[in-house]
């Protein structure tokens, strides 16, 4: 764990114990057995059962319980594929315990600047305002993620519209939209954070609560954005289908046009009956050929005047 001295100004690394009243602890429990977390949430920190089984089980949605000397705070992080890994967040008077079950470079970094950089833990809700901070701006690989998709497949789309998008389309706007059941409810969390009275902080400290209510809240209108986009990408893809499809009809019907009365032409003087003058001319077969010509032009003509073609 992480234990900042109040008094001297230092950041220590020791193992997990019971915080002093003049020091400001940081408890990691990555992958923890049941016995470990209960042993530091309900035997060194006096913590509720409630709050220990939460921390065991790890499969709550964001949320915080207020209870007497504790805070209990359910968050998300993002891993590398969007997919939500949560945090259970255990807040005291002069200590913050992190669970998690699966690696989250989020807290490796914080971890590191702390031991290093002075006069970021210096009280509880310092350290919680970090960790949301940095959860949130790793939120925003999601709305760069479906700005590049959409483009992306907006370009093909116009390219191809037969291009095979639906199935990506929609398992992307499924897991969007489970993310964003996340965000609005952890801005619900934020929100309780900077406009109630959180304890284990200072007054200053409220606008970057705020601030952070601000960032998750534009993360939510910019995906609502994008799940718009998604839908209308399937109506653009579907309508150039349609229009494709409508041009490839019109082509066939025109040749077809084209060929009825040339046909009609071919079969009238197909036909092996006795009396038909034009058999007998010396020119018959060129007669024949420029009354073909003929009807073409004047069908092109027809059509390109009705602006068909």
């Amino acid at each position: 764990m992480l234990v900042y001295d109040q008094i001297s100004k230092n950041t220590t690394t020791e193992k997990i114990r019971k915080p002093s009243e003049n020091e400001v602890v940081w408890i990691r429990l990555y992958d923890p057995k049941p016995n470990e977390v209960k042993y530091v949430l309900y035997d060194l920190l006096n913590c509720h059962t409630l709050v220990v089984e939460d921390g065991i089980k790890l499969n709550q949605r964001p949320k915080m319980d207020r209870y007497p000397d504790h805070i209990f705070i359910s968050f998300f992080a993002i891993d590398d594929h969007h997919n939500p890994i949560e945090i259970a967040l255990v807040v005291g008077s002069n200590y913050v315990v992190t669970i998690y079950k699966h690696d989250i470079p989020v807290l490796e970094r914080l971890y590191e600047q702390f031991k290093t950089i002075e006069g970021k833990m210096e009280f509880p809700a310092q350290i919680l305002y970090h960790i949301m901070d940095q959860c949130v701006d790793e939120y925003e690989m999601v709305v760069d993620h479906l700005e590049d998709k959409i483009e992306e497949w907006e370009e093909m789309i116009h390219i191809n519209p037969y291009t095979s998008i639906a199935q990506e389309v929609f398992r992307l706007k499924r897991s969007t939209h489970t993310l964003r059941k996340i965000f609005v409810d952890e801005r619900t969390v934020l929100g309780n954070i900077s406009h109630q009275h959180f304890p284990y902080t200072k007054p200053e400290a409220d606008v970057y609560f705020v601030d952070v209510f601000d960032h998750i809240s534009r993360v939510i209108d910019s995906i609502d954005m994008f799940r718009d986009a998604l839908t209308g990408l399937l109506d653009m893809q579907i309508s150039m289908k349609a229009d494709r499809m409508n041009e490839i009809m019109k082509t066939l019907t025109i040749w077809s046009t084209l060929f009825l009365p040339l046909s009609f032409v071919v079969g009238l003087y197909g036909m092996n009956l006795k009396g038909i003058p034009e058999y007998n001319w010396s020119f018959g077969y060129a007669y024949v050929w420029g009354i073909m010509i003929v009807l073409i032009l004047i069908m092109v003509f027809y059509f390109k005047k009705k602006k068909w073609i």
